[in-house]
């Protein structure tokens, strides 16, 4: 859930470790309609005979599926500036895929907080630092540095 937070307690954040997501298990299902919706249907996402012969050993998430999928995932538990009317996904500074996401493994992810600034009144980017953890992997499927912008009254 978010965390709601008094506009002028925003700066005490930055550094700030937020806690993890719930884990979510990719399925071949939301891979597959993940291919349907971008016509990426490259054989290592949806052909589950083809990708048992790659280093895979079966199929993979679209790295472009993980990243959308943060939206879920890091809303769980976002500070979120009290009295805020709307936010919107701001974009990205950052952004590496650095591990495959296997069908059938789960993932969580990880927030830091690097800065909260007023772009304008009423008006809050948040900068957060992003992980996504694959259960019982070493190395994240990916890292990036995630921009929000909260409106608010």
């Amino acid at each position: 859930m978010p965390q709601f937070v008094k506009v002028e307690d925003l700066p005490g954040y930055v550094g700030k470790q937020l806690e993890p997501s719930d884990w979510l298990k990719i399925t071949q299902d939301r891979v597959n309609q993940f291919a349907d919706a971008t016509n990426d249907h490259q054989f290592i996402h949806v052909n589950r005979i083809k990708a048992k012969f790659t280093p895979f050993r079966g199929t993979i998430a679209h790295g472009f599926l993980s990243l959308s999928l943060l939206s879920h995932l890091n809303e769980q538990h976002i500070i979120v500036p009290e009295g805020t009317k709307m936010s919107v996904n701001y974009g990205s500074n950052k952004l590496r895929f650095l591990s495959p996401v296997r069908v059938g493994k789960r993932i969580r992810s990880h927030q830091r907080v690097v800065d909260i600034t007023e772009k304008s009144p009423g008006q809050w980017l948040l900068t957060v630092d992003v992980s996504v953890e694959i259960e019982g992997e070493e190395k994240p499927a990916l890292i990036a540095e995630m921009l929000a912008l909260f409106i608010v009254k």
